[in-house]
């Protein structure tokens, strides 16, 4: 069983691999049978290629956990996003992502972006 803690500090040290670009060090935080809604996809690999066509794009791109939110095994955490430029005064990005956590990795997600949209088309 994860505790609240732990799974607070999962998603966590996931944004900490993220805003330092140690993609690779966040391997070790999915299951291999990780399943990304939002991208549609089965293991990290291309949540690790998703990231790497953001900073690409975004270089400054940092995410900051807002608020997290843990009930049993899913873990809610709402991420200002900064680094990108908002058109015209529009509010910066937020993502709202919901991980399913399995023997303290996470295991399945679920998110959406508000406001202006960073992902790559």
């Amino acid at each position: 069983m994860t505790t609240r803690d732990d799974a607070s500090a999962l998603v966590q040290r996931m944004q900490e691999c993220f805003n330092t670009r140690q993609f690779d060090q966040a391997d070790d935080l999915f299951t291999p049978g990780f399943f990304s809604h939002a991208l549609g996809t089965t293991g990290f690999e291309a949540g690790k290629d998703a990231w790497r066509k953001v900073v690409a794009q975004f270089p400054d791109m940092r995410v900051v956990a807002e608020d997290i939110l843990v009930d049993g095994d899913k873990v809610a955490i709402r991420s200002s996003v900064d680094g990108i430029a908002a058109p015209d005064g529009d509010a910066q990005p937020m993502l709202i992502e919901i991980f399913r956590v399995d023997d303290g990795r996470l295991a399945e997600m679920w998110g959406i972006t508000e406001g202006p949209d960073p992902r790559i088309t």
